[in-house]
């Protein structure tokens, strides 16, 4: 896993300042190199440049970045972040064809597919990715991004000249790239905020490459192409079939994913989701004589201050114990204290280059810290919810019903502590229900399908494009930001394909929540595991954690020169603070109450203040 960077511009030479250009490729992998701390490199041509850095995982000793391959008289170039899950299938297939290959790294299998195939390699690949290719034949330059959007690829333009990187910091290590917020970023920020529009990076002109689609660039134009998307299509497959085929594709993918020249480990929280990707790891780690390693995650005393509710009906640490002895894993309990949780608040903005999920962001950065001192791969069971139709929305009728996200529903919560002048001027819901109506608009269609299905299929695509993004993004920066890659086998474009189009009396089989999931699991898990009701990622319930945010609060508004004090009301603040939490009652998802909403407002005064985002109202 790594960081990739660069340019590309036609109008300059960059070999003419070659020591110029190469320092900026320098400072863009210095920018992340978090994300790949083992070895970096640059290249740089006439109208491109290209850096990288590596996390080393496949091919330890060859697998170096950039890497070009001189085929037939036709050089060409790539930098790339991820892991080809079906690289061995496409290795034999292209030695077939009589390519020779010098290394065992996926990077070259790539390089020798676009060399065979052209871009419609990408359609052959079976992982995750961002990658760019230049051809320096052809004078083009390709951006491509996986299906799913696992991960990230940013960009913007300056004129003529194209940039991108992994992470949005990258970007302003180029010439006159700097950041810039405008009115639709801060719409972004108060009005989706932790999540945001996809194809969007809030800073002014940043965008992203859109999951399943590439960019081509050459001298004449930028053409973005879509090379793959969900399709609509009645499910022929029995009940009984289609558990199997679930059970299969999931298995599928947990093998698939185990690929690696290092140990891997999961990440176990006793939920069915991560229960079921390590029960699947140790079985096979096992047959090899090996054990697997997992690692959950607490706060210090939430035994004593944890507070059922219907987000959290139960505690994780009962179930993992069960799972550890079941699945005999080599288990590390991890725990954050509240020093730690708001320490890290800001480093998860330094991660993301953007406000994200308050604690539940900083926490997950902490323990992926924790976890990369020993593991450099990690398995989740991310996306399983998204996916399978775990989430409570999915079954409330006020949810099902909503005219927004329904995961957050109540803009009274995202509005009521800025100042009157800055909702006249940032139109928050208007904003938020027109980025909800476009994503509608574009759910795949079934004709024929009722009412009440293609509600449905509404509410799954609005979980894929947007929820899901969200925490897949959350878990590519907090892991990628510790040196830590992390796997989310359930984003297997394979599962999400066939899953989308099982009807719902399937995927919630007899009114049991991720029914068909649980049904395709009996193979691997005990019952009282497989059908625990579902419990989300931990956060903490300790009103110390509260508290030391109310007094961080109260000494930014104390100081007036705080950014965060052109946009929010000081009296509202205030009287906000003394209001009792109200731990039922989020903003954004299951967890983002009262003490989140303080965390998210913090992170937000510390995003301002580092990019130097000042004079916003005007």
């Amino acid at each position: 896993m790594c960081g990739i960077a660069g340019f590309s511009d036609f109008s300059l030479d960059y070999t003419a300042s070659p020591g110029k250009w190469t320092e900026v490729l320098n400072d863009m992998n210095r920018k992340q190199k978090h994300r790949g701390p083992d070895e970096d490199g640059t290249y740089l041509d006439t109208h491109c440049g290209l850096s990288h850095v590596r996390l080393s995982i496949i091919d330890l000793v060859s697998g170096n970045q950039p890497m070009t391959k001189n085929i037939d008289g036709r050089k060409i170039t790539i930098v790339y972040n991820g892991e080809i899950y079906n690289m061995k299938e496409l290795r034999k297939d292209l030695e077939e064809k009589g390519v020779h290959f010098k290394t065992t790294s996926d990077t070259e299998v790539i390089l020798a597919g676009y060399h065979v195939y052209g871009v419609e390699i990408v359609k052959k690949l079976n992982g995750i990715f961002a990658f760019a290719i230049w051809d320096k034949w052809k004078q083009k330059l390709y951006l491509f991004r996986d299906r799913v959007g696992v991960k990230p690829l940013f960009y913007t333009i300056q004129e003529k000249s194209i940039v991108f990187a992994s992470e949005i910091k990258g970007l302003f290590s180029y010439p006159k790239v700097t950041p810039k917020i405008d009115r639709e970023g801060l719409c972004e920020v108060f009005g989706l905020g932790p999540a945001k529009t996809y194809g969007k990076g809030v800073f002014k002109d940043v965008k992203e490459v859109l999951p399943g689609h590439f960019l081509e660039v050459s001298a004449e134009k930028i053409r973005e192409v879509c090379y793959w998307k969900l399709e609509s299509r009645p499910h022929e497959d029995s009940y009984e079939d289609t558990v199997e085929k679930t059970r299969e594709l999931i298995e599928k993918a947990v093998k698939r994913q185990m690929l690696s020249d290092v140990e891997i480990c999961t990440f176990l929280s006793g939920g069915v989701d991560s229960s079921l990707v390590t029960a699947i790891c140790a079985k096979e780690l096992k047959k090899q004589g090996k054990r697997l390693t997992t690692y959950s995650f607490d706060f210090v005393d939430n035994d004593i201050n944890f507070k059922a509710n219907d987000f959290q009906p139960s505690e994780d640490r009962p179930w993992v114990d069960k799972m550890v002895e079941y699945a005999g894993t080599d288990h590390n309990y991890l725990e954050c204290n509240n020093r730690d949780l708001y320490r890290y608040l800001f480093d998860a903005v330094d991660a993301r280059d953007l406000p994200c999920m308050a604690d539940v962001e900083s926490s997950m950065l902490f323990f992926c810290k924790k976890v990369a001192e020993h593991n450099k791969v990690t398995l989740t069971g991310e996306c399983a919810d998204e996916i399978f139709g775990g989430y409570p929305w999915f079954h409330k009728k006020e949810c099902f019903d909503a005219d927004i996200f329904p995961w957050s529903m109540d803009f009274s919560l995202r509005t009521q502590l800025l100042k009157d002048e800055v909702k006249n001027e940032l139109p928050l819901e208007e904003y938020a229900r027109a980025a909800y109506y476009r994503t509608v608009s574009e759910t795949p269609v079934l004709e024929g399908e009722n009412a009440e299905e293609k509600r449905r299929r509404e509410i799954s695509f609005l979980n894929l494009k947007w929820f899901m993004q969200t925490l897949l993004d959350r878990m590519d920066r907090t892991s990628m930001y510790s040196g830590l890659e992390a796997r989310v086998p359930f984003a297997d474009h394979e599962i999400i394909e066939y899953v989308w189009n099982i009807p719902w009396n399937m995927k919630c089989h007899n009114g049991i929540v991720k029914g068909l999931l649980r049904a395709a699991g009996e193979k691997y898990l005990p019952k009282e595991v497989l059908y625990r009701r579902k419990s989300p990622y931990p956060k903490t319930y300790d009103p110390a954690y509260e508290i030391l945010l109310r007094e961080k609060m109260k000494e930014l508004l104390d100081d007036g020169n705080s950014p965060i004090c052109e946009l929010i009301d000081r009296k509202k603040m205030k009287l906000f603070m003394e209001s009792p939490t109200d731990y039922g009652r989020p903003f954004y998802g299951q967890l983002m109450a009262g003490p989140q909403l303080l965390a998210y407002l913090l992170q937000i005064n510390y995003w301002l203040s580092k990019y130097r985002l000042l004079g916003l109202s005007k």
